[in-house]
């Protein structure tokens, strides 16, 4: 039995995703296109959903940048 059991992939809802980062719908898609933010799945024509864990990974770029760190947001 191993110690660390596999969590399955969560996908979320674009609301979850505006209110994690705290950006709009608009602003979301722009970086998208941009390369600057995950691509969600299309689940369907009507329906798209992100990785929560890029999302995270995302935020903490970002923060990290924001810092210092690493590189600026824009």
């Amino acid at each position: 039995m191993s110690d660390n059991p596999v969590v399955p992939e969560r996908l979320i809802k674009l609301d979850e995703v505006i209110r994690r980062v705290g950006l709009g719908k608009s602003m979301i898609y722009r970086l998208i296109s941009e390369g600057k933010f995950p691509a969600p799945y299309k689940l369907s024509p009507g329906a798209s959903r992100w990785s929560e864990r890029s999302v995270v990974a995302w935020i903490d770029e970002v923060k990290d940048g924001f810092e210092g760190k690493r590189r600026p947001f824009w």
